[in-house]
């Protein structure tokens, strides 16, 4: 249905008009094999519980477990994988995209409302025969998560897409968060933001504290649905993912908030019941 050369309408335009998402009309990412697919089932457990290990530790910690993997394969996995080692190093940025980096704007800062500061991340999520990478976003003061998007790539034009989503459904929030990963330092995502008039924060480099809101929902998420069902369809996913993030907004208490419910301190704009939304994704 989508027509690449036709002049009139972008093959963005034309994926929004049909609810689709852009990644579906490239080539998918070359299959790893079995054996790295159950590598990086490992690596991803052991992360989170470890993020300060580098691939050093975790090239031990595979050996351990019986598995002869070299520093290369390693370092490869855990780049694919979307990890990075959480300890204060230098800022190793390249040339070119330094430009976008943004300093964290949200150290001693009160976040009293919702809708003040949304953050977003993105993880890797691993299924029986491949992975693939969750992008979700979450309302900083409630922990009420707004919407996500699954996806095989980690292209800005997901992140972006999705955000578009949540601010024509939601409105804009006055400061979004994000980690200083080159889906965020780029023009388009930048460019995206700006256009908005919202406010640009981005983790300082290796500092895993910075985006603690959203990191955690990602463990959560992991330890209590992903790996205790998991799936080889995609769509299977999809709808296991969003069946999680109903009850985690709509039933789950957290203790950083007091051991409240998202729903209760997420206050809607529009003054419209949270009973009464469906999730964006």
């Amino acid at each position: 249905m989508i027509e690449k050369d036709n002049n009139d309408i972008s093959m963005r335009v034309q994926c929004e008009l049909l609810s689709l998402n852009r990644s579906l009309l490239y080539r998918g990412h070359k299959g790893e094999k079995a054996q790295n697919i159950k590598l990086m089932q490992l690596i991803d457990v052991h992360h989170l519980e470890h993020p300060y290990k580098g691939v050093l530790q975790m090239q031990d910690y595979l050996i351990s477990e019986g598995y002869k993997v070299n520093i290369k394969r390693v370092r490869r996995l855990m780049r694919r994988m979307g990890i990075e080692t959480h300890y204060p190093k230098k800022n190793l940025s390249k040339l070119g995209i330094r430009a976008y980096i943004h300093p964290y704007l949200l150290r001693e800062k009160k976040i009293e409302r919702a809708n003040q500061v949304w953050a977003i991340d993105i993880s890797y999520i691993p299924m029986k025969r491949g992975f693939m990478y969750l992008t979700a976003v979450i309302d900083w003061h409630s922990r009420y998560v707004l919407g996500f998007d699954v996806s095989n790539t980690l292209e800005a034009d997901n992140q972006t897409g999705l955000i578009e989503r949540l601010i024509n459904k939601y409105g804009k929030p006055k400061i979004i968060n994000s980690d200083q990963g080159s889906q965020y330092t780029s023009q388009t995502w930048v460019g995206c933001l700006k256009g908005y008039d919202i406010q640009i924060s981005m983790d300082g480099k290796g500092r895993a504290t910075d985006n603690a809101v959203i990191e955690r929902f990602f463990r959560t998420i992991k330890q209590e649905c992903i790996y205790i069902t998991p799936t080889d369809n995609v769509q299977e996913l999809k709808t296991q993912i969003e069946q999680y993030v109903n009850y985690y907004n709509h039933e789950r208490t957290h203790q950083g908030i007091g051991r409240e419910i998202p729903k209760n301190l997420y206050h809607f704009k529009n003054k419209t019941s949270p009973k009464n939304l469906k999730l964006v994704v």
